[in-house]
Protein backbone atom coordinates (compact mmCIF):
# COMPACT_ATOMS: atom_id res chain seq x y z
CA UNK A 1 0.00 0.00 0.00
CA UNK A 2 1.21 3.48 -0.77
CA UNK A 3 0.72 4.80 2.72
CA UNK A 4 0.07 3.10 6.01
CA UNK A 5 -3.43 3.70 7.26
CA UNK A 6 -4.65 4.14 10.77
CA UNK A 7 -7.97 2.40 10.27
CA UNK A 8 -11.18 2.54 12.32
CA UNK A 9 -9.86 5.40 14.40
CA UNK A 10 -12.75 7.85 14.78
CA UNK A 11 -12.00 11.37 15.87
CA UNK A 12 -14.33 14.22 16.67
CA UNK A 13 -13.42 17.84 16.13
CA UNK A 14 -14.98 21.26 15.68
CA UNK A 15 -14.57 23.01 12.38
CA UNK A 16 -14.57 26.81 12.56
CA UNK A 17 -16.22 29.13 10.08
CA UNK A 18 -13.83 32.08 9.94
CA UNK A 19 -13.97 35.16 7.75
CA UNK A 20 -11.49 35.01 4.90
CA UNK A 21 -9.75 38.15 6.11
CA UNK A 22 -8.45 36.43 9.23
CA UNK A 23 -5.05 34.81 8.71
CA UNK A 24 -2.92 32.69 11.02
CA UNK A 25 0.84 32.36 10.68
CA UNK A 26 3.53 30.00 12.01
CA UNK A 27 1.31 26.94 11.99
CA UNK A 28 2.93 23.60 11.18
CA UNK A 29 0.69 21.54 8.86
CA UNK A 30 -0.63 18.24 10.15
CA UNK A 31 -3.50 16.59 8.31
CA UNK A 32 -6.29 15.52 10.62
CA UNK A 33 -9.74 14.24 9.91
CA UNK A 34 -11.76 13.38 6.86
CA UNK A 35 -11.89 15.09 3.52
CA UNK A 36 -13.40 18.57 3.59
CA UNK A 37 -12.99 21.69 1.50
CA UNK A 38 -11.23 24.69 2.92
CA UNK A 39 -10.39 28.03 1.41
CA UNK A 40 -6.92 29.47 1.58
CA UNK A 41 -7.64 31.43 4.74
CA UNK A 42 -8.56 28.30 6.64
CA UNK A 43 -5.89 26.00 5.21
CA UNK A 44 -3.34 26.67 7.92
CA UNK A 45 -5.90 26.96 10.66
CA UNK A 46 -7.31 23.50 10.01
CA UNK A 47 -4.00 21.91 10.87
CA UNK A 48 -3.86 23.15 14.46
CA UNK A 49 -6.52 20.76 15.74
CA UNK A 50 -4.25 18.09 17.20
CA UNK A 51 -6.77 16.98 19.83
CA UNK A 52 -10.23 15.48 19.55
CA UNK A 53 -12.90 17.80 20.83
CA UNK A 54 -16.54 18.50 20.26
CA UNK A 55 -16.24 21.98 21.81
CA UNK A 56 -14.16 25.01 20.87
CA UNK A 57 -10.89 24.79 22.79
CA UNK A 58 -8.99 27.85 21.63
CA UNK A 59 -10.08 31.45 21.40
CA UNK A 60 -8.26 32.58 18.29
CA UNK A 61 -9.82 35.98 17.54
CA UNK A 62 -12.06 38.59 19.03
CA UNK A 63 -14.32 38.37 16.02
CA UNK A 64 -17.32 36.09 16.08
CA UNK A 65 -16.46 32.50 15.26
CA UNK A 66 -19.09 29.82 14.85
CA UNK A 67 -18.43 26.09 14.94
CA UNK A 68 -20.03 23.22 13.12
CA UNK A 69 -19.55 19.89 14.83
CA UNK A 70 -18.39 17.20 12.43
CA UNK A 71 -17.26 13.62 12.84
CA UNK A 72 -14.33 12.31 10.86
CA UNK A 73 -12.35 9.13 10.44
CA UNK A 74 -8.59 8.93 10.16
CA UNK A 75 -7.66 7.66 6.72
CA UNK A 76 -4.96 7.77 4.12
CA UNK A 77 -5.84 9.47 0.85
CA UNK A 78 -4.00 11.54 -1.69
CA UNK A 79 -3.77 15.25 -0.93
CA UNK A 80 -4.43 18.13 -3.24
CA UNK A 81 -4.15 21.90 -3.10
CA UNK A 82 -7.86 22.31 -2.49
CA UNK A 83 -8.62 19.87 0.30
CA UNK A 84 -7.33 18.67 3.63
CA UNK A 85 -7.16 14.90 3.76
CA UNK A 86 -7.03 12.26 6.48
CA UNK A 87 -4.40 11.43 9.07
CA UNK A 88 -1.61 9.81 7.07
CA UNK A 89 1.53 8.29 8.47
CA UNK A 90 4.27 9.97 6.49
CA UNK A 91 7.79 8.58 6.91
CA UNK A 92 9.23 9.98 3.69
CA UNK A 93 12.87 10.89 4.17
CA UNK A 94 13.23 8.47 7.09
CA UNK A 95 15.47 5.43 7.12
CA UNK A 96 14.76 2.23 9.08
CA UNK A 97 16.98 -0.67 10.06
CA UNK A 98 15.01 -3.84 10.86
CA UNK A 99 17.03 -6.53 12.61
CA UNK A 100 15.71 -10.05 12.24
CA UNK A 101 14.18 -10.37 8.76
CA UNK A 102 14.94 -13.75 7.18
CA UNK A 103 11.76 -14.56 5.24
CA UNK A 104 8.53 -12.98 4.09
CA UNK A 105 6.01 -14.24 6.62
CA UNK A 106 7.06 -12.92 10.04
CA UNK A 107 6.41 -9.73 11.94
CA UNK A 108 9.78 -8.28 10.91
CA UNK A 109 8.79 -8.48 7.23
CA UNK A 110 5.36 -6.99 7.96
CA UNK A 111 6.95 -4.08 9.82
CA UNK A 112 9.34 -3.48 6.93
CA UNK A 113 6.39 -3.39 4.50
CA UNK A 114 4.39 -0.93 6.59
CA UNK A 115 7.36 1.36 7.05
CA UNK A 116 8.06 1.19 3.31
CA UNK A 117 4.42 1.91 2.53
CA UNK A 118 4.68 5.03 4.66
CA UNK A 119 7.69 6.15 2.65
CA UNK A 120 10.67 5.02 4.73
CA UNK A 121 13.86 3.62 3.22
CA UNK A 122 14.37 0.04 4.35
CA UNK A 123 17.56 -1.68 5.52
CA UNK A 124 17.43 -5.14 7.03
CA UNK A 125 19.72 -7.31 9.10
CA UNK A 126 19.47 -11.04 8.37
CA UNK A 127 20.84 -13.88 10.48
CA UNK A 128 24.06 -15.00 8.81
CA UNK A 129 23.12 -18.68 8.23
CA UNK A 130 19.88 -17.56 6.52
CA UNK A 131 21.47 -14.76 4.47
CA UNK A 132 22.16 -16.64 1.22
CA UNK A 133 18.68 -18.14 1.00
CA UNK A 134 17.03 -14.81 1.80
CA UNK A 135 19.04 -12.83 -0.74
CA UNK A 136 18.59 -15.54 -3.37
CA UNK A 137 14.83 -15.51 -2.84
CA UNK A 138 14.77 -11.74 -3.25
CA UNK A 139 16.79 -11.88 -6.48
CA UNK A 140 14.70 -14.69 -7.98
CA UNK A 141 11.45 -12.88 -7.28
CA UNK A 142 10.20 -15.45 -4.81
CA UNK A 143 9.04 -12.66 -2.49
CA UNK A 144 7.60 -10.41 -5.20
CA UNK A 145 4.00 -11.22 -4.36
CA UNK A 146 4.47 -10.46 -0.66
CA UNK A 147 6.49 -7.34 -1.52
CA UNK A 148 3.47 -5.75 -3.18
CA UNK A 149 2.22 -2.55 -1.60
CA UNK A 150 -1.30 -1.21 -1.92
CA UNK A 151 -0.38 1.02 -4.86
CA UNK A 152 0.93 -1.98 -6.78
CA UNK A 153 4.59 -1.14 -6.36
CA UNK A 154 7.05 -3.49 -4.70
CA UNK A 155 8.73 -2.83 -1.38
CA UNK A 156 12.36 -2.01 -2.03
CA UNK A 157 15.07 -3.09 0.38
CA UNK A 158 18.00 -0.72 0.01
CA UNK A 159 20.49 -3.17 1.50
CA UNK A 160 20.61 -6.48 3.35
CA UNK A 161 23.27 -6.82 6.04
CA UNK A 162 24.48 -10.09 7.56
CA UNK A 163 23.84 -9.96 11.31
CA UNK A 164 24.18 -12.16 14.35
CA UNK A 165 23.04 -10.03 17.28
CA UNK A 166 24.34 -12.53 19.83
CA UNK A 167 27.82 -11.09 19.28
CA UNK A 168 28.61 -7.45 20.00
CA UNK A 169 32.02 -7.28 18.29
CA UNK A 170 34.53 -9.59 16.55
CA UNK A 171 36.33 -10.32 19.82
CA UNK A 172 33.17 -11.97 21.18
CA UNK A 173 32.93 -14.54 18.39
CA UNK A 174 34.21 -17.98 19.45
CA UNK A 175 36.52 -19.90 17.14
CA UNK A 176 33.99 -22.65 16.44
CA UNK A 177 31.53 -20.09 15.11
CA UNK A 178 34.19 -18.43 12.97
CA UNK A 179 35.00 -21.85 11.49
CA UNK A 180 31.36 -22.83 10.98
CA UNK A 181 30.63 -23.27 7.29
CA UNK A 182 27.30 -21.48 7.69
CA UNK A 183 29.28 -18.30 8.41
CA UNK A 184 31.80 -18.87 5.61
CA UNK A 185 32.24 -15.89 3.33
CA UNK A 186 30.31 -13.49 5.56
CA UNK A 187 32.08 -10.51 7.09
CA UNK A 188 31.26 -7.62 9.39
CA UNK A 189 28.21 -9.27 10.93
CA UNK A 190 28.54 -8.49 14.65
CA UNK A 191 26.34 -5.70 16.02
CA UNK A 192 29.18 -3.21 16.23
CA UNK A 193 30.35 -3.97 12.70
CA UNK A 194 26.86 -3.73 11.22
CA UNK A 195 26.30 -0.34 12.85
CA UNK A 196 29.63 0.84 11.45
CA UNK A 197 28.70 -0.48 7.99
CA UNK A 198 25.35 1.29 8.04
CA UNK A 199 27.06 4.52 9.08
CA UNK A 200 29.55 4.16 6.23
CA UNK A 201 26.85 3.34 3.66
CA UNK A 202 24.02 5.63 4.72
CA UNK A 203 25.24 7.94 7.50
CA UNK A 204 22.25 7.83 9.83
CA UNK A 205 18.97 6.06 10.53
CA UNK A 206 15.72 7.22 12.12
CA UNK A 207 14.05 3.95 13.06
CA UNK A 208 15.49 0.85 14.70
CA UNK A 209 13.45 -2.36 14.88
CA UNK A 210 14.41 -5.40 16.95
CA UNK A 211 12.59 -8.49 15.63
CA UNK A 212 14.85 -11.12 17.19
CA UNK A 213 14.26 -14.01 19.54
CA UNK A 214 15.75 -17.43 20.10
CA UNK A 215 15.54 -19.95 22.89
CA UNK A 216 17.44 -23.17 22.21
CA UNK A 217 15.52 -24.92 25.00
CA UNK A 218 12.13 -23.30 24.42
CA UNK A 219 10.36 -26.68 24.52
CA UNK A 220 11.65 -27.42 28.05
CA UNK A 221 9.79 -26.35 31.20
CA UNK A 222 11.54 -23.50 32.98
CA UNK A 223 12.39 -25.73 35.94
CA UNK A 224 14.22 -28.10 33.59
CA UNK A 225 16.06 -25.42 31.60
CA UNK A 226 19.84 -25.42 31.85
CA UNK A 227 21.79 -22.33 32.85
CA UNK A 228 23.34 -22.26 29.39
CA UNK A 229 19.95 -22.47 27.67
CA UNK A 230 18.43 -19.83 29.94
CA UNK A 231 21.25 -17.35 29.39
CA UNK A 232 21.23 -18.05 25.65
CA UNK A 233 17.53 -17.10 25.51
CA UNK A 234 18.19 -13.83 27.32
CA UNK A 235 21.24 -13.07 25.20
CA UNK A 236 19.49 -13.53 21.85
CA UNK A 237 16.04 -12.27 22.79
CA UNK A 238 16.57 -9.34 25.17
CA UNK A 239 20.20 -8.28 25.58
CA UNK A 240 20.46 -8.07 21.79
CA UNK A 241 18.06 -5.09 21.97
CA UNK A 242 20.37 -3.33 24.41
CA UNK A 243 23.33 -4.04 22.17
CA UNK A 244 21.55 -2.76 19.06
CA UNK A 245 20.59 0.49 20.76
CA UNK A 246 24.05 0.91 22.24
CA UNK A 247 25.72 0.71 18.84
CA UNK A 248 23.05 2.33 16.66
CA UNK A 249 22.12 5.20 18.99
CA UNK A 250 25.13 7.30 17.91
CA UNK A 251 23.92 7.21 14.29
CA UNK A 252 20.22 7.70 15.03
CA UNK A 253 18.75 11.08 14.25
CA UNK A 254 17.09 13.00 17.05
CA UNK A 255 13.38 12.24 17.59
CA UNK A 256 13.81 8.74 16.19
CA UNK A 257 12.10 5.56 17.29
CA UNK A 258 13.25 2.13 18.51
CA UNK A 259 10.79 -0.77 18.60
CA UNK A 260 10.98 -4.40 19.74
CA UNK A 261 8.52 -7.30 19.81
CA UNK A 262 7.43 -9.01 22.99
CA UNK A 263 4.79 -11.57 24.01
CA UNK A 264 2.17 -11.94 26.74
CA UNK A 265 4.21 -14.79 28.30
CA UNK A 266 6.26 -12.04 29.92
CA UNK A 267 3.45 -11.47 32.41
CA UNK A 268 1.12 -14.46 32.12
CA UNK A 269 1.76 -18.19 32.35
CA UNK A 270 1.91 -19.80 28.91
CA UNK A 271 2.66 -23.51 29.46
CA UNK A 272 5.02 -24.78 26.79
CA UNK A 273 6.71 -21.41 26.24
CA UNK A 274 9.77 -22.40 28.22
CA UNK A 275 13.53 -22.44 28.10
CA UNK A 276 13.73 -19.02 29.70
CA UNK A 277 11.82 -17.31 26.89
CA UNK A 278 9.16 -15.95 29.23
CA UNK A 279 11.95 -14.49 31.36
CA UNK A 280 13.60 -13.01 28.27
CA UNK A 281 10.40 -11.26 27.25
CA UNK A 282 9.92 -9.93 30.79
CA UNK A 283 13.48 -8.59 30.70
CA UNK A 284 12.85 -7.03 27.30
CA UNK A 285 9.85 -5.12 28.62
CA UNK A 286 11.71 -3.94 31.70
CA UNK A 287 14.67 -2.89 29.57
CA UNK A 288 12.29 -0.99 27.27
CA UNK A 289 11.34 1.33 30.13
CA UNK A 290 14.94 1.95 31.22
CA UNK A 291 16.15 2.41 27.65
CA UNK A 292 13.30 4.83 27.00
CA UNK A 293 14.66 7.07 29.73
CA UNK A 294 18.28 6.79 28.68
CA UNK A 295 17.76 7.15 24.93
CA UNK A 296 15.12 9.82 25.48
CA UNK A 297 17.45 11.96 27.54
CA UNK A 298 20.38 11.47 25.19
CA UNK A 299 18.74 12.02 21.81
CA UNK A 300 14.98 12.17 22.35
CA UNK A 301 14.64 8.66 20.94
CA UNK A 302 11.37 6.93 21.76
CA UNK A 303 11.66 3.28 22.85
CA UNK A 304 8.61 1.02 22.82
CA UNK A 305 7.76 -2.65 22.48
CA UNK A 306 4.80 -4.30 20.76
CA UNK A 307 3.22 -7.28 22.51
CA UNK A 308 1.94 -9.16 19.49
CA UNK A 309 -0.50 -12.03 19.49
CA UNK A 310 0.39 -15.46 18.08
CA UNK A 311 1.26 -15.67 14.39
CA UNK A 312 1.94 -18.85 12.45
CA UNK A 313 5.34 -17.74 11.17
CA UNK A 314 8.18 -20.13 10.45
CA UNK A 315 10.02 -18.96 13.55
CA UNK A 316 6.97 -19.52 15.76
CA UNK A 317 6.67 -23.10 14.55
CA UNK A 318 9.67 -23.87 16.77
CA UNK A 319 7.40 -23.58 19.80
CA UNK A 320 5.48 -26.60 18.57
CA UNK A 321 1.94 -25.54 19.47
CA UNK A 322 1.53 -22.21 17.70
CA UNK A 323 -1.57 -23.36 15.81
CA UNK A 324 -3.29 -24.20 19.10
CA UNK A 325 -2.37 -20.75 20.45
CA UNK A 326 -3.85 -19.09 17.37
CA UNK A 327 -7.08 -21.07 17.82
CA UNK A 328 -7.16 -20.24 21.53
CA UNK A 329 -6.69 -16.56 20.80
CA UNK A 330 -9.47 -16.54 18.23
CA UNK A 331 -11.87 -18.27 20.60
CA UNK A 332 -11.14 -16.23 23.70
CA UNK A 333 -10.07 -12.74 22.60
CA UNK A 334 -12.63 -9.92 22.73
CA UNK A 335 -12.18 -9.49 18.97
CA UNK A 336 -12.88 -12.85 17.36
CA UNK A 337 -10.90 -12.43 14.19
CA UNK A 338 -7.63 -13.54 12.70
CA UNK A 339 -4.64 -11.44 13.70
CA UNK A 340 -2.78 -10.27 10.63
CA UNK A 341 0.92 -9.48 10.58
CA UNK A 342 0.21 -6.17 8.86
CA UNK A 343 -1.70 -5.01 11.94
CA UNK A 344 1.52 -5.28 13.91
CA UNK A 345 3.37 -3.64 11.02
CA UNK A 346 0.96 -0.72 10.96
CA UNK A 347 1.33 -0.27 14.71
CA UNK A 348 5.09 -0.10 14.28
CA UNK A 349 4.66 2.51 11.54
CA UNK A 350 2.47 4.57 13.88
CA UNK A 351 5.00 4.31 16.71
CA UNK A 352 7.74 5.40 14.29
CA UNK A 353 5.82 8.47 13.17
CA UNK A 354 5.35 11.94 14.66
CA UNK A 355 1.81 10.87 15.55
CA UNK A 356 3.36 8.91 18.45
CA UNK A 357 5.72 11.70 19.50
CA UNK A 358 4.69 11.47 23.18
CA UNK A 359 4.67 7.66 23.46
CA UNK A 360 7.75 6.00 24.95
CA UNK A 361 8.57 3.31 27.48
CA UNK A 362 5.32 1.54 26.63
CA UNK A 363 4.14 -1.97 25.92
CA UNK A 364 1.59 -1.75 23.10
CA UNK A 365 -0.71 -4.78 22.84
CA UNK A 366 -1.69 -5.88 19.34
CA UNK A 367 -3.46 -9.16 20.06
CA UNK A 368 -7.19 -8.58 19.49
CA UNK A 369 -7.47 -7.82 23.21
CA UNK A 370 -6.44 -11.25 24.49
CA UNK A 371 -4.19 -9.63 27.10
CA UNK A 372 -7.25 -8.19 28.84
CA UNK A 373 -8.85 -11.58 29.51
CA UNK A 374 -8.64 -13.13 32.96
CA UNK A 375 -10.08 -16.51 31.95
CA UNK A 376 -10.67 -18.48 28.79
CA UNK A 377 -14.32 -18.28 27.84
CA UNK A 378 -14.10 -21.67 26.13
CA UNK A 379 -13.85 -23.31 29.55
CA UNK A 380 -16.68 -25.78 30.30
CA UNK A 381 -17.58 -23.82 33.42
CA UNK A 382 -18.96 -21.06 31.22
CA UNK A 383 -21.08 -23.28 28.99
CA UNK A 384 -24.34 -22.03 30.50
CA UNK A 385 -23.46 -18.36 30.04
CA UNK A 386 -24.74 -16.52 27.02
CA UNK A 387 -21.37 -15.31 25.75
CA UNK A 388 -21.56 -13.65 22.32
CA UNK A 389 -19.61 -15.49 19.65
CA UNK A 390 -18.56 -14.55 16.17
CA UNK A 391 -20.28 -16.64 13.52
CA UNK A 392 -18.56 -17.41 10.21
Amino acid sequence: MATTTVSNFPTAMSRPNIPSSQRFANVSPVNLGGRFKVDDSCHKLASVFHVSSSQPFLKMTAAAVTYKKIRTNAMSVSSSDSEVTGLPIDLKGKRAFIAGVADDNGYGWAIAKSLAAAGAEILVGTWVPALNIFESSLRRGKFDESRKLQDGSLMEIAKVYPLDAVYDNPEDVPEDVKANKRYAGATNWTVQEVAESVKKDFGTIDILVHSLANGPEVSKPLSETSRKGYLAALSASSYSYISLLKHFLPIMNQDGSAISLTYIASERIIPGYGGGMSSAKAALESDTRVLAFEAGRKKRIRVNTISAGPLGSRAAKAIGFIDMMIDYSFTNAPLQKELHAEEVGNTAAFLSSPLASAITGSVIYVDNGLNAMGVGVDSPIFHQLDIPKEHH
